[in-house]
């Protein structure tokens, strides 16, 4: 994970095999490009500078381009020469108050009753082109209460049905009296994060048009999920796939420390953290004092994932593994995506993911949830970054299609590539190679023209 340099002009990629000739757009992907500034080095993998990288696909052509997010944190810390701006896992000494959680409250109220806390969903309408506020007409659809609102669950992502939108609680605490007062102790924010197993995860259910929370409580054994893989209703139920985690100590992990190392270092680093797998869960909706205690009130005969409801009235969830026996092999699974444009909040067959031997993504995989079979593409010293799924003009089939994904490399001499797969068959169609260091990034999106 070190620090690259923007290439802001675009720059032709070199293609071998072929890029199919209807793939007509932008691949845009966003994560950290600079660890440092000065002499001063950030602690933290998410507390690196944004770099946006776009990879522009046109008749079997590629070109790319990278520039860094003019950002304030950006501009302030370049203007110093410094880090003057305190981030995620890196304490600014000293800070001039506009810290990323200070950025946070300048949007958002504190709660003025002994620093509670609410979880907020916001309603974004579509923007017109012309709107210059990218949070226009926003409005709160509901508000949900924590468990402890002196301390919130920390969450990435959340589910999202056709009819609801399903909020996961999960045991990964934020000590808000440790974050406010973190600056003061001489500590970065992610010291105020604590992993609490004594806490079960649980399961709130929004309806999406009146946002209305559903009365039902649903639990399960602490777990943490950091993305959603998708959701959908069937039969009273909501079903629910996520990768999951058994241990939530996985975010001090990746401290720059740690994934600067090499062999067996590194090797030792990633055996100490918890795997991410993919799970179904199964919410039943219609849960009420008539309903038997006891009782799987899982009606999908597709999946053996279980929910009985206890004596106290509250449904406990125990999960279905979406992955065969021996699945371990290829490690944890990690930035899922699926055929959005189709199968977004609808019942589904195909996912596609990065598997993980390692600290960061060495496959990519394609799950099937109905036959829990898989297919995988690796080849060694590559690194591929999230699975972006495009589909064919006028596809029927749900994978007919290509998976994009930026492949980098820690090799000198060795050029990051634009990888193209087959989605039905997972074999490579073609990759087009950039001549530029590019680090390892978090996630994308394909805009077609």
């Amino acid at each position: 994970m070190q620090t690259v340099e923007e290439t802001p002009q675009p720059i032709p990629a070199k293609i071998k095999g072929h890029i199919p000739k209807w793939i007509n757009g932008n691949l845009l992907r966003n994560g950290p490009g600079k660890f440092e500034f000065g002499e001063e080095k950030f602690n933290h993998w998410f507390d690196g500078m944004a770099l946006l990288h776009q990879f522009q696909l046109e008749n079997g052509t590629v070109t790319y381009r990278s520039k860094f997010l003019q950002s304030s944190s950006y501009l302030t810390n370049s203007q110093h020469n410094r880090i003057v701006v305190s981030e995620f896992g890196t304490l600014a000494m000293p800070d001039p108050c506009k810290s990323v959680f200070g950025r946070f409250m300048s949007r958002f109220e504190m709660p003025r009753k002994k620093a509670g806390s609410t979880y907020n969903i916001i309603q974004v309408p579509p923007q017109k082109s012309n709107c210059s506020d990218t949070l226009e007409g926003a409005k709160v659809l509901c508000s949900i209460t924590p468990m402890d609102k002196l301390k919130p669950s920390y969450y990435h992502s959340f589910g999202m049905s056709e009819n609801y939108i399903i909020f996961i609680e999960q045991p990964i605490k934020l000590n808000l009296l440790q974050i406010i007062t973190s600056k003061l102790r001489g500590k970065a924010i992610s010291e105020g994060i604590s992993w609490e197993p004594q806490y079960n995860t649980c399961f709130h259910v929004v309806n999406k048009h009146t946002g209305e929370v559903l009365p039902g409580q649903w639990y399960s054994k602490p777990f943490v999920t950091f993305h959603q893989i998708n959701a959908f209703e069937d039969n009273g139920c909501v079903v629910l796939d996520l990768c999951c985690q058994d241990d939530g100590t996985t975010l001090a992990t990746y401290k720059l420390q740690n994934l600067r190392r090499s062999g067996e270092g590194l090797d030792q680093v990633y055996d100490s953290i918890s795997r991410a797998f993919p799970r179904r869960f199964v919410l039943p909706l219609n849960v009420n004092s008539d309903t038997p205690v006891g009782k799987n009130l899982n009606p999908l005969s597709y999946t053996l994932a279980r929910a009985v409801k206890d004596a106290d009235g509250k449904v406990w969830c125990t999960h279905e593994n979406l992955h065969p026996e021996g699945f371990d092999k290829v490690g944890g699974l990690e930035f899922p995506q699926i055929n959005y444009s189709r199968y977004n909040g609808r019942r589904y067959r195909y996912f596609y993911g990065c598997g993980f031997r390692h600290l960061v993504g060495d496959s990519l995989i394609k799950v099937d949830v109905e036959t829990k079979s898989f297919k995988i593409w690796q080849e060694d010293g590559s690194y591929p970054s999230e699975p972006v799924f495009v589909p064919v003009p006028n596809a029927t089939a749900e994978d007919s299609g290509v998976i994009l994904s930026v492949v980098v490399s820690p090799t000198e001499n060795q050029s990051a590539f634009l990888l193209v797969l087959d989605a039905e068959t997972f074999r490579e169609l073609g990759r087009a190679e950039v001549a530029v260091q590019m680090p390892y990034g978090f996630h994308g999106i394909f805009t077609s023209h």
